[in-house]
């Protein structure tokens, strides 16, 4: 099994990611063994209810094993107001669903998935529908490759 930040074993299974925003919640899908993420779903609600209903619905779907949230901070690693928003949403993760949540850094995944989607071809609306869950995956990715540097294989 994997180790996570804390010390805690994770076990194999799916992993459900994601980029918190306001209005938007881009969701990545990926699994502990393969150790690879995709963009699932951009969540489109600014209010809670229907937010955690779609969230709800994912997990009951994949039933994950762990659940990522980005954790954004200014470029020098410094704290700012979405830094406290994320900090909340990952704590009601863990409450509402009772998995194990880890927070990743998010640091310009947004400005990488606009420039993935921008060389795909991919622009306007098109684009902002998909933007978050692309970042999302950013995320997952990070998490899982900066666990495979330095922990072994499950």
């Amino acid at each position: 099994m994997a180790e996570a930040a804390t010390g805690e074993a994770i076990g194999a299974g799916t992993v459900l990611a994601f980029d918190f925003g306001t209005r938007r919640v881009g969701v990545a899908l990926g699994n502990t063994l393969m150790r690879v993420a995709r963009p699932l779903r951009t969540i489109d609600a600014e209010a809670n209810a229907p937010r955690f209903a779609a969230i709800a619905a994912l997990v009951k779907e994949w039933q994950p094993c762990l659940l990522v949230v980005g954790r954004p901070t200014h470029s020098d690693g410094t704290e700012h107001e979405m830094t406290a928003r994320a900090e909340r949403f990952a704590r009601q993760l863990e409450g509402r669903f009772e998995l194990p949540v880890r927070r990743c850094d998010e640091r310009y995944t947004t400005l990488a998935a606009d420039a993935v989607l921008a060389d795909a071809g991919v622009g306007g609306a098109a684009r902002r529908e998909v933007r978050d869950a692309v970042a999302a995956q950013l995320i997952l990715q990070s998490f899982f490759d900066t666990r495979t540097a330095t922990e072994s294989p499950s």
